[in-house]
């Protein structure tokens, strides 16, 4: 009899990263096209893009994420965009702190992916049985 093996671990992961990925979209979405995002437009620099790009790099690659760990991911990029001289220190912390201030928008995203992955999870885990 031949045991037909599954990687549940590797489709979780992956389901989090592009729930993570869309979430940091979502959040420079906002930034753009929300409320004050006109005003945003006019403001934006190429360095405060490409932060931006870092930071969702970062929380692609970051195995768990809440609010501690977003934070620290934006402090050091941060560190690195000041150490690079990059923009002004003012502008590169106002960028950080209004970055900072969307965690729960990216955290409504992040709860939804969660629970899709705990039934993917419960869907292969039933096939498995089979």
């Amino acid at each position: 009899m031949t045991k037909k093996t599954t990687n549940k671990g590797s489709d979780a992961v992956t389901i989090a990263i592009i729930g993570t990925t869309v979430a940091g979209l979502a959040a420079a979405a906002y930034f753009f096209l929300g409320p004050k995002g006109k005003k945003n437009q006019k403001h934006a620099k190429a360095w405060a893009i490409k932060m931006k790009g870092d930071v969702v790099e970062k929380l692609e690659t970051a195995r768990e994420v809440s609010e501690p760990i977003y934070q620290g991911i934006i402090d050091s990029v941060v560190a690195e965009y000041v150490k690079g001289e990059k923009a002004s220190r003012e502008e590169i912390e106002e960028l950080a702190k209004d970055l900072k201030k969307h965690w729960k928008t990216l955290a409504g995203g992040i709860k939804t992916v969660k629970r899709d992955v705990a039934s993917t999870a419960k869907k292969v885990s039933k096939k498995a049985k089979r």
